[in-house]
């Protein structure tokens, strides 16, 4: 996985230890452990962790980091209707209605 710098791009001046933790920790020693899980599952669970919280803001950059990572149109649109009956269904229709926009192409 490419080197995550999110964090010191869009916050580092203002919150410097939450970006070194995104970056440095989460992206850099967490996700770097496919031995453990790969990217894509990790991806898998990141996108449903997300649509669950109903955190909007941050699901199109995790959209778009899975497909990235290997996940399917078709996993998408499975994990996103699997979670509509636990999550809940307006926020699988906000999770589709992104989702639609990153895999149109597919």
């Amino acid at each position: 996985m490419a080197k995550q710098t999110a964090g010191h791009d869009m916050l580092g001046d203002f919150a410097p230890q939450f970006a070194e933790l995104n970056d440095d920790v989460l992206f850099g020693q967490v996700w770097d452990k496919e031995n453990e899980l790969s990217a894509h599952d990790r991806s898998m669970i990141t996108i449903a962790s997300i649509i669950s919280a109903g955190n909007t803001e941050q699901l199109e950059a995790h959209l778009r980091i899975g497909k990235k990572n290997g996940i399917t149109k078709e996993e998408i649109v499975a994990e996103i209707t699997h979670l509509a009956f636990y999550a809940g269904w307006p926020k699988a229709w906000s999770a589709f209605n992104r989702a639609k926009e990153i895999w149109k192409e597919d």
